[in-house]
């Protein structure tokens, strides 16, 4: 089994007596079922599970269930004599975006108090935004995403002492022995490859055949884009949310990196906000990640950012590199100089920290140049720059300098990440090895494990 930081959150909500419906959320294949499933049967003698795309696409027993006594009454031809008292009867109502009423739903389920209920979604964003009644303060959203790589460290073995030193390393800023770093730099590289999706890290583990790992994620991929066609009715617009993902890796590996509007259907004079279904789709499923401009980054970076200079991530290194390197694993594992592994370390940086509750956005300016990520530092109630750095020249950074130079932004640091060993200090900026992004957290001020609605 695979160990994941959000069970002892899952775990936390059901031993709790919260009156709100606990909802884990997250794109296809990261493993929300699995860990419910672990975690609920392990807590609750009485456990009911029901896969309401699996209901909606058989026997819809649920399609009609609108009420608590309806929802009740069907719940039992399938749970038969399990349901007993809240206290040990736990339902897991998996992918309940199926149903947009079982969303409205569940603020009367709780009301009713007869037993505890947890539910996941694959697409709650955007059935949320279809829903017509909300139910507030009834839900509390938690994301879930693909293994991150401390995660990744405690799938290959890597014990929790071990774990805890890098940390303590990280948080000291000290660097780790060369022996440790080239170990911790190996497993780096091998997260590149397999990424973290739980069935491409299980087949790594199990078969240590990158063909094998290569085949899952395609597979994941291929997912992806049917999930498009099955939620969007208008042919036009599957299309363009297809063409849209399948665009991410080859603009990735552009200069600049961001979406190319006319390229979406080769045509003149479009905008973003044309498009604006597109991407929420895209982004809502959680199968992309999207990092927007900043040009006035000051802090809270929310209130400056713009929607016009866009960004996306795939949601998972394993499959961007899956995309651009196929059974090849060279280019990684001997970190050839000829190949540009700048993209694959922007998206990995990506998805850490967006794993770890950051919300993404980089500096554009056409004079100075862009920063790779931008980020809140409410401690200091100021931003926090980092840069990825994937070669030997992890010290040219000329918009990162241009940026520190300026002033009014009230910048206490940046961060330069890169393949070196070294932690070391030069005026404001910290240069550390890359995978000490796995220990960047939140301000305590900025982290929220929840939302509520």
């Amino acid at each position: 089994m695979l160990k994941r930081k959000i069970q002892s959150k899952i775990e936390a909500y059901l031993r709790s007596e919260d009156n709100k419906m606990l909802v884990v959320d997250g794109a296809r294949q990261v493993g929300k079922s699995y860990i419910v499933r672990t975690v609920g049967q392990s807590l609750f003698p009485n456990y009911v599970e029901i896969n309401m795309e699996k209901d909606k696409q058989n026997d819809k027993l649920f399609a009609n269930a609108r009420t608590v006594e309806d929802f009740i009454m069907v719940l039992s031809t399938i749970a038969g004599n399990k349901l007993k008292e809240k206290k040990n009867t736990l339902i897991f109502i998996d992918e309940i975006q199926a149903y947009d009423h079982l969303l409205t739903l569940v603020k009367f389920l709780m009301e009713d108090g007869r037993y505890t209920y947890i539910a996941s979604g694959s697409q709650l964003g955007i059935a949320l935004k279809s829903t017509q009644s909300l139910p507030l303060g009834s839900m509390e959203i938690l994301h879930m995403y693909p293994l991150d790589f401390e995660e990744f460290l405690m799938a290959n073995n890597v014990g929790d002492i071990a774990i805890s030193g890098i940390r303590n390393s990280y948080e000291n800023q000290e660097a780790l022995s060369a022996e440790m770093h080239n170990k911790i730099m190996d497993l780096w590289r091998k997260y590149l490859l397999v990424g973290g999706m739980p069935d491409a890290v299980n087949t790594f583990l199990r078969e240590h055949n990158m063909v094998s790992v290569r085949r899952v994620q395609h597979e994941i991929s291929i997912l992806y884009r049917q999930d498009a066609a099955k939620h969007e009715e208008q042919s036009s617009k599957k299309l363009k949310i297809q063409r849209i993902y399948d665009m991410i890796p080859s603009n990735l590996e552009n200069k600049k990196k961001r979406l190319v509007v006319k390229d979406i259907e080769d045509k003149k004079g479009k905008r973003m906000g044309d498009y604006q279904d597109e991407f929420d789709y895209i982004i809502s499923a959680g199968i992309a990640l999207e990092v927007n401009a900043v040009s006035s980054p000051t802090y809270p970076l929310a209130e400056n950012v713009g929607k016009n200079l866009l960004k996306l991530y795939l949601n998972d290194v394993g499959i961007f590199t899956g995309v651009l390197y196929r059974n090849n694993i060279m280019p990684i594992m001997n970190d050839e100089r000829s190949i540009n592994l700048g993209s694959v370390y922007e998206n990995v940086v990506a998805q850490e920290l967006k794993a770890h509750d950051f919300k993404l956005t980089y500096y554009d300016n056409k004079k100075n140049g862009e920063v790779d990520y931008i980020v809140d530092d409410a401690d200091n109630l100021t931003i926090l720059p980092i840069e990825v750095k994937s070669g030997k020249d992890y010290k040219v950074h000329s918009a990162l300098d241009h940026f520190l130079g300026m002033t009014g932004y009230n910048v206490k640091r940046a961060i330069v990440l890169s393949n070196e060993r070294e932690v070391v200090f030069e005026g404001k900026i910290l240069y550390m090895p890359i995978y000490y992004i796995s220990f960047l957290q939140p301000s305590k001020f900025d982290s929220a494990e929840y939302i509520e609605i």
